[in-house]
């Protein structure tokens, strides 16, 4: 488990933060990121069909599914790792056809995202140097962002020596350090232990709503997706398709323990079930 970190100040911090105040920068009901009619496969296999949804500036989206639907696939069209095979996916208003440093990827596996033979400071540094920004100019913004995810006195340690947590918050430094105003994040708490996890959600919360930033977010679990989430892209599989749109309309700020117990949490999320269910049996 974790050792204790304080991670952007301590909770009493977070209470008066603008999250906590139910406040969100730059939230408008403007899409920021639009799929239209997407279909995408390879060869003759079809990983989804004819997706449509738009995901709002300055909020969090979560999408979730049956393992096989496409919600991995999803992020890499997003990111333009990939193209359609059909439809279109745009991003601030351009079709997406490429890679661009407006877009940060978070992935699953925090071990092999970060450079063994780097510290904290140095995997960091990665962002910057991939964008040439010169030397004199990369201190001052990296020591920002290890404040932010609470790693400011571990700059010099190695992945090795920390433990899975905060290796992911390394992971979340170095993409924040790019200046993206979109973030897409693929099970990024998936293997971590379940206080570390709890820690982690509250901790996006809170990044997301000081910066401003969109937030694309993949997950097996219901619930981190209904915490987190003020819309849930549910998916279904063979093929993968739209299953349901939700928008969650929960209270700011969420809350580990209120915001589990809220009756419309809890219908939700049996809606949801009922979704992935049928779809773990089509």
């Amino acid at each position: 488990m974790d050792a204790p970190v304080s991670i952007g100040g301590d909770l009493l911090d977070r209470q008066v933060s603008d999250y906590s105040r139910g406040r969100r920068k730059d939230v408008t009901c403007e899409p920021i990121i639009e799929f239209d009619g997407v279909s995408f496969g390879y060869g003759d296999s079809l990983i989804f069909s004819d997706i449509s949804f738009g995901v709002r500036r300055g909020t969090i989206s979560c999408v979730i599914g049956p393992s096989g639907c496409g919600k991995t696939t999803v992020l890499r069209l997003v990111a333009g790792f990939v193209r359609a095979t059909k439809g279109a996916i745009t991003v601030a208003g351009q079709k997406r056809t490429k890679p661009t440093r407006d877009v940060a990827v978070v992935f699953q596996d925090y071990g092999r995202a970060l450079l063994p033979w780097r510290n904290v400071y140095d995997n960091v540094s990665l962002a910057l140097e991939a964008a040439h920004v010169p030397r004199r100019d990369r201190r001052e913004r990296i020591e920002s962002m290890l404040e932010l995810v609470g790693l400011k006195d571990h700059a010099r340690k190695f992945p090795a020596q920390l433990s899975g947590g905060m290796q992911q918050r390394v992971q979340i430094a170095r993409c924040l350090a790019q200046d993206p105003t979109i973030l897409l994040m693929d099970e990024p708490f998936g293997a971590l232990d379940a206080m570390t996890r709890a820690i982690l959600q509250d901790e996006l919360l809170h990044i997301q709503a000081e910066r401003g930033i969109t937030v694309l977010f993949v997950t097996h679990d219901l619930d981190e997706a209904l915490y987190l989430g003020s819309q849930v892209i549910a998916l279904q599989a063979n093929p993968g398709r739209l299953g349901r749109l939700i928008d969650v309309d929960l209270p700011v700020p969420r809350n580990q323990l209120t915001t589990r117990e809220d009756p419309k949490f809890l219908t939700m999320r049996r809606d949801l079930f009922g979704l992935t269910h049928a779809g773990h049996q089509g």
